[in-house]
């Protein structure tokens, strides 16, 4: 299995990450409808009951020299992408794990079976939750994974993207030929 989740562009502040504007400040509608968005806290528990994911400990990943967001050491561990937004900030927040491993399916082997409504929950350091609908479930190969649409802007809407490997395993390489990608966004507070 290939160390980094996706390959194909760096995900580093070039692609597309900038600064809060002053509507993205914690609390604050990012637009009309939208779900205020969050201030800054760890992501400490990913839980996805339609496919019965609960983790705690996420840790933080980076990007490797070729640009490829790093994938947690441990195959049950779920991390995030630590230079980007945090879940709940505008912006796309991504957590990414393992689709499987050599002993067997790992946390996020049923990723995509995921469909547009599903909930998924972040739990954050600070004691709160960003809870997320899913609105869209993709695969891509890895020769054409969408960088800018994963890591890029999303106005100052607080999102979540859930990437793992898909498409086929190459033995040959150790690797899988895509990516699984989730597309998720915050819902407001009841």
């Amino acid at each position: 299995m290939a160390a980094g989740l996706w390959q194909g562009g760096a995900a580093s502040g070039s692609a597309g990450f900038s600064a809060a504007s002053p509507a993205s400040e914690a609390g604050e509608a990012a637009e009309p409808g939208a779900a205020p968005v969050l201030a800054r806290a760890r992501p400490v528990r990913l839980t996805i009951p339609a496919i019965d994911v609960d983790v705690a400990d996420l840790v933080a990943l980076d990007v490797d020299t070729t640009g490829t967001l790093e994938a947690p050491e441990d195959t049950d561990r779920v991390g995030w992408y630590e230079s980007g937004p945090w879940p709940g900030q505008a912006g796309p927040a991504v957590l990414g794990a393992h689709v499987d491993s050599l002993s067997g399916p790992a946390v996020f082997f049923r990723l995509r079976e995921l469909a547009p409504g599903d909930e998924v929950t972040v739990g954050r350091a600070d004691g709160s939750e960003a809870v997320f609908h899913v609105y869209e479930v993709r695969e891509y190969d890895k020769d054409a994974f969408p960088t800018e649409r994963v890591y890029g802007s999303t106005g100052n809407r607080a999102e979540l993207r859930l990437v793992t490997c898909g498409g086929e395993f190459e033995r040959g390489s150790g690797s899988y030929t895509g990516n699984v990608v989730v597309y998720a966004k915050l819902e407001p507070p009841v």
